[in-house]
């Protein structure tokens, strides 16, 4: 189906918060920590108008608008609306209205309040436009404004040296990636053409049937992986604990990490359902799922723990995406939506103990079940739905990923063995999380627990009952959200009928039972599991996240050594250096396309031509062999009278009387300036060093002439010439067509050009009244004895 052009209210949504990131400064200075309530608003409408999209989406219409933003190279700020981005849009805009609220709750009374707000917008517009872009230059735009916002947003508390190591660690990782998707893109372009999303959804295969599908799917991969912290990836990602837990809530809820599975899901109609797809995705996604909990189970901090889940649940969703099943991406949506639910619930509900007790160590948690009643509530809902327990959309999304899983006739059977031990894992996080702080006698705290205020508590109560709400509704849920979004990651109009019961026994429902019941034993063996973990982490000692440093280490090491081996401090090194790579850069392309130009035959010069070139010619030769460097500048001014000589007998007097002017003023004013200088005659350079300095040069020579024969031996375009010998006269009121084109058509070139030959004055002239002052000497120099005048000799 063509997708309908609206109108650009879609457009000024994206870039909403953007405006609101400039105003919440000021609101925060006027009205302090409240300021979250009208900022909150902005959220809202962007929710409510996504909102305005589900009925049509769900009917399998899609919707574009777009302005035009560099036009001569095709790039468009545009944008498209179908399933999936609707559902994005609802989470990012819905979430990160709570997400506001609670941030005036949580930095109450902070300083820098106001600045942390106006990153959080920045971040959540980024965020909107990445998913829905259209065009893939603006994409990757607000991609990288992705990895931008949230390195400001984790190195907030930028005093702290470990906000600052993970707020570069997380910018380096994600950034990097973000090299390889835009190199992808831009292969993507090349094989098809195209740059707008919408068309290329329009021709699933065209990726598929071209040459070039490997390195695109391998740089795509390279994006999404390390967006969304797969497995070797991954280390990033609970690092980026560091961040305010606000942040912490909407980067593992509805942004940030989400953007790689995003942006697999969207090209799942093009590059999806292949060997390789099918292959490399499910195998990194079961390796993160496992990894992530098992980590996840060694933690005792709260929203550590936490965060090594959100790991395993974004393996979980790129292993269901690589599968290409319908089912088992009918469950990643289902999950996708779950996860987002309980996980900024469960962050929140980890924020809020820690802010108003004191610690977020589980070990040093009980009993805040009396004291934090509402919190308990909003934690053991989301973390019901966390275990895939009923009657809650995690169980929901459980059961119908269990179904794609084990019907997945590839390789169904491991595939559904490591969602099943991922998911008993997870159960066992989501029990630790909900039961050890509020269950048990009250142990004494840090700070005196009690409930928080509405900011704190507002979000976690309405993203957990929101989870429960949807499953009660399960049928309107799968038409209204799977639906559409399951119909975008499969190019076609597909139906979703959901329940919350199951109807029969089945293999799910047994894989849920096998499930909940490893969980519970795993849970009841916690304590010996963390330490059979540590034990094995300890055996093994190096791991991802000192990987890490070694390779920031070992690059600065390369670059202090490079440093060192190209900056000499020495003209000869950096003219040497300088003139090796220009005649790299000239002859290289040649070689390699073996495109050289034919040598042109010798023209009849006639006697007096044939002696200036002869003159050129000594000239060159006498600055070879030049004893003082005085002479060799003199050398030099003749070979230049001799070269404007040329350019006077060929017709360019112009030309000639400016390369007259050129070389007398360089004559004198270096003459001058070496009066000033050392005129050793003695050449300090080895026999080798001359060697190379000889070869480089003729390299250049040789290089440059046979760029001004390829250029020579092109059929002449006289389309300029024509131009300024129609209308110099009329437009620039000069006869004198060289004059016209420096002083009128090319005026601005020719005012830096003067301002860079005034400058150069500038600086000889500073060289040249460089005197040293007697009284400036505070101490007399020491007598010096003969073996230190014969060593300074030396």
């Amino acid at each position: 189906m063509t997708p309908a052009v609206i109108d650009d209210t879609t457009l000024y949504a994206v870039l909403a918060p953007f405006a609101a990131a400039v105003v919440a400064p000021f609101l925060t200075r006027l009205l302090k920590h409240n300021a979250a309530w009208p900022l909150a608003l902005v959220p809202a409408l962007i929710f409510l108008h996504f909102v305005g999209f589900i009925e049509p989406v769900s009917r399998g219409e899609t919707f574009v608008a777009a302005k035009a933003w560099a036009p001569s190279y095709g790039i468009n700020f545009s944008v498209y609306v179908d399933g999936l981005s609707t559902l994005f849009g609802l989470l990012i805009s819905g979430i990160g209205t709570f997400i506001i609220l609670y941030a005036g709750g949580y930095l109450k009374g902070h300083p820098q309040q106001g600045r942390f707000f106006s990153f959080l917008f920045m971040f959540m517009g980024a965020m909107l436009g990445l998913v829905l872009g259209n065009n893939l230059i603006s994409l990757f735009i607000f991609w990288e404004l992705t990895s931008i916002t949230s390195f400001l947003l984790i190195g907030f508390d930028h005093l702290r040296a470990a906000s600052r190591r993970a707020a570069i660690q997380a910018l380096v990782v994600t950034g990097g990636g973000g090299l390889a998707l835009l190199a992808g893109f831009i292969l993507i372009i090349s094989a098809t053409g195209e740059i707008e999303m919408s068309v290329l959804l329009g021709s699933p295969d065209i990726i598929k049937d071209s040459g070039l599908y490997l390195p695109i799917f391998l740089l795509v991969l390279g994006g999404a992986f390390t967006k969304s912290a797969q497995f070797p990836f991954h280390f990033w990602l609970p690092n980026a604990m560091e961040a305010p837990t606000p942040v912490s809530a909407y980067l593992h809820s509805a942004t940030m990490v989400k953007a790689g599975v995003y942006m697999l899901m969207r090209m799942h109609p093009l590059l999806g359902d292949t060997v390789l797809w099918t292959t490399v995705l499910p195998l990194f996604g079961g390796v993160t799922l496992l990894v992530g909990t098992i980590l996840a189970v060694r933690q005792t901090d709260l929203k550590l723990m936490l965060a090594y889940t959100t790991v395993a649940s974004l393996g979980l969703l790129v292993m269901l995406t690589g599968t290409s099943h319908e089912k088992a991406l009918e469950g990643a949506v289902l999950y996708l939506l779950a996860h987002s639910l309980f996980k900024g619930t469960l962050f929140m509900v980890a924020g809020t103990i820690d802010h108003e007790a004191g610690t977020r160590d589980v070990t040093k948690l009980g009993g805040l079940r009396k004291a934090m009643p509402v919190t308990f509530v909003a934690a053991c809902l989301a973390a019901l739905s966390m275990a895939g327990l009923p009657p809650f959309i995690g169980f929901i999304a459980k059961e119908v990923l269990y179904y794609g899983t084990w019907g997945w006739l590839e390789l169904g059977l491991p595939i559904t063995i490591t969602a099943v031990v991922g998911n008993s894992l997870m159960l066992v996080i989501a029990a630790a999380v909900a039961i050890k702080p509020f269950f048990g006698p009250k142990v004494e705290t840090p700070k005196h627990a009690h409930e928080g205020p509405v900011l704190l508590f507002a979000g976690p109560v309405v993203l957990a009952l929101t989870g429960l709400f949807l499953a009660f509704i399960a049928h309107t849920t799968g038409i209204l959200f799977v639906g559409p979004t399951l119909s975008s990651l499969l190019g076609t109009f597909t139906e979703v009928d959901l329940h919350l019961w199951p109807t029969k026994i089945n293999a799910p429902l047994i894989l849920s039972v096998i499930t909940i019941g490893l969980g519970i034993f795993l849970f009841t063996q916690l304590d010996r599991l963390r330490e059979i973990i540590a034990s094995i982490l300890k055996a093994i000692g190096w791991g991802p996240d000192q990987g890490f440093d070694q390779f920031v280490s070992g690059i600065v090491r390369f670059a202090t050594w490079l440093t060192r081996l190209l900056q000499t401090g020495k003209m000869q090194t950096y003219m040497l250096l300088t003139f090796f790579f220009t005649a790299l850069a000239v002859l290289l392309p040649g070689y390699l396309t073996n495109s050289f130009p034919a040598m042109p035959k010798l023209p009849e010069y006639r006697f007096y031509e044939w002696g200036i070139l002869l003159i050129a010619v000594l000239g060159l030769f006498a600055i070879l062999v030049a004893r003082t460097r005085l002479t060799a500048i003199v050398s030099l001014g003749v070979q230049g009278f001799a070269v404007a000589l040329i350019f006077m007998m060929f017709g360019a007097p112009d030309l000639s009387f400016t390369q007259f002017m050129v070389e007398t003023l360089s004559v004198v004013i270096l003459a001058l300036v070496m009066t000033r200088l050392n005129l050793s005659p003695r050449d300090h350079r080895t026999v080798p060093a001359r060697l190379l300095a000889g070869v480089v040069a003729v390299a250049v020579g040789l290089g440059l002439g046979l760029t001004l024969l390829s250029i020579t031996q092109q059929p002449f375009d006289s389309t300029l010439s024509v131009f300024f010998t129609e209308f110099s006269r009329s437009i620039a009121h000069g006869r004198n067509i060289v004059n016209v084109i420096l002083v009128d058509f090319r005026g601005f070139d020719t005012l830096g050009e003067i301002a860079v030959v005034v400058l150069a004055g500038l600086c000889v002239l500073a060289l040249i009244r460089v005197r040293t002052k007697p009284d400036t000497v505070l101490d007399p120099p020491p007598e010096r004895t003969g073996q230190s005048q014969n060593a300074e000799a030396r």
